[in-house]
């Protein structure tokens, strides 16, 4: 295959990977907005204690054998139906472990009510261990359109039947409705569009092959969610289920824009940059490319939304998720650093070095628990805020191997960032002056996504940035997209 087919096969992957996780996400977004609406913070708090234990548990079932599968060069049936099999009896494993766990963790909380909701919604493990092979299986395929279809079907049915759930009053059981279906949905849609089956075969040797690479990135994730859901132990321990339900509602709207943007650009990365894991210089090429073009989206977006905070919360959630402000602000601050993160880690999972990727979890980590300890006794926003000094620290860590591995230094990443950082700050104090309009909410809000969206456009032309202009020009590229898939539809 010719250099440009690679390149349209790769935009065409980036097309349907975004408008799957914009879809999809944006779906999950309105849907999570009329929920909180309808239901308590408490709830919602609640919920997020649950998806602490499901989320260790879905690290074992679903990391790691993942990456490895989308990895290997040459990985095939066998590979796959083995590390699907060993994969549903870690589910089984698991779901026994929280369903004879889940009283003694309710009495921690001093919550009965966690006892039947952990027991129902870690079911999904499950449909995740199938999902997961699937979702490899696409990804190293680069099949992003299929992945799209399900997913996006998945979450209209779920999303429905959650509103429905909470419109009778069924409070915390609604979240666990929407949540239970969307995972089973999805994987039974994947079923009949994706074509990969599980085979009747098991090698060990296959499982040991992978698990030597894979090993490491399970525990490298297993000390991601740990560390990243330890914040939400504490405060659902230290302080009350609703304070935790501002907490989590202040990371959501950051999470679903970076999650949707960073999150679509790396999934294509990963098995991009595998692909030509012994061309250094071309995967520093794309890694660069990777981290610029995210940074260009997401700076202005969460130096936007930090500032617009107050309104869009009073308008979107009404006034009782108000306290979610400060959290939400501080949040913002926090996912604009996952471009430099994601794009390094993504590199070096690419250039086959997993015990690279561990040794830096675990710094980070280290860094993170020391910093956590000592905002600990100043309180819950000191807690959320130590986040952002974690994340600044990380992203100097994630970035030091790659200076050696493919002579992309911390500084130039930061020179390469710098332009869309400026101008998003700049943009950030002028539409932040329009709080002090004498205008209800509304238009305030209006105005500043208005105002914002132009102002940065104008300076990224103004400047001539780098990013803004190469975006332009494979907005263009990506016209092309509707014909390429067209014609590999004819093909197949």
């Amino acid at each position: 295959m010719s250099k440009k087919s690679i390149k349209t096969k790769v935009l065409s992957s980036l097309f349907w990977k975004f408008m799957e996780r914009s879809g999809t996400q944006g779906i999950q977004f309105i849907v999570q907005i009329v929920l909180a609406r309808l239901l308590m913070p408490e709830q919602f708090g609640t919920i997020a204690i649950v998806m602490v234990f499901i989320s260790l548990a879905r690290v074992f079932v679903q990391s790691g054998f993942n990456t490895a599968l989308i990895q290997k060069k040459d990985a095939d049936d066998v590979d796959f139906s083995s590390v699907f099999y060993l994969s549903l009896a870690l589910a089984g494993i698991l779901y026994l472990i929280i369903f004879l766990s889940a009283p003694y963790i309710a009495n921690f909380y001093n919550d009965d009510i966690l006892i039947p909701v952990l027991r129902v919604l870690s079911l999904t493990l499950f449909a995740g261990a199938f999902n997961s092979i699937q979702n490899a299986f696409v990804s190293r395929n680069l099949l992003f359109k299929k992945l799209f279809k399900s997913s996006l079907g998945a979450i209209l049915i779920s999303g429905v039947l959650g509103i429905i759930a909470a419109y009778q009053g069924l409070g915390i059981w609604a979240l666990v409705i929407q949540q239970l279906v969307n995972q089973i949905s999805i994987t039974i849609i994947m079923w009949f569009t994706v074509k990969w089956r599980p085979k009747l075969v098991f090698s060990f040797s296959k499982v040991g092959e992978l698990f030597s690479f894979g090993w490491k990135l399970l525990a490298s994730s297993l000390l991601n969610v740990l560390y990243m859901e330890l914040r939400t132990l504490i405060i659902g321990k230290m302080y009350t289920p609703s304070m935790l339900g501002y907490y989590n509602r202040g990371q959501q709207f950051p999470k679903v824009i970076v999650s949707n943007i960073d999150g679509s650009i790396q999934s294509v990365m990963l098995p991009a940059l595998s692909a030509h894991q012994d061309d250094r210089k071309r995967v520093k090429e794309m890694m660069r490319r990777a981290i610029v073009s995210s940074s260009f989206f997401i700076f202005p977006m969460m130096v936007g939304m930090a500032v617009v905070a107050e309104p869009l919360v009073k308008i979107v959630l009404t006034e009782k998720w108000l306290p979610a402000v400060p959290f939400l602000q501080i949040a913002c601050f926090n996912f604009a650093l996952w471009p430099i993160h994601t794009a390094n880690l993504q590199a070096i999972n690419a250039m086959g070095r997993s015990d690279v990727f561990l040794k830096l979890e675990i710094i980070k980590k280290i860094m993170g628990l020391i910093i956590l300890g000592v905002s600990l006794p100043f309180g819950v926003y000191a807690i959320a805020f130590g986040g952002i000094f974690s994340g600044l620290i990380g992203t100097f860590i994630n970035a030091y191997p790659n200076k050696e591995l493919l002579n992309y230094s911390y500084k130039e990443q930061w020179l390469d960032i710098m332009p869309p950082l400026l101008i998003s700050l700049i943009m950030g104090v002028i539409v932040y002056l329009f709080n002090f309009l004498n205008v209800p909410a509304w238009q305030i809000l209006i105005l500043q996504i208005v105002s914002g969206g132009i102002i940065y456009i104008g300076l990224a032309k103004i400047f001539k940035i780098e990013s803004f202009t190469y975006l332009v020009g494979t907005m263009k590229q990506l016209m092309i997209v509707k014909n390429y898939d067209s014609k590999m539809n004819l093909e197949e």
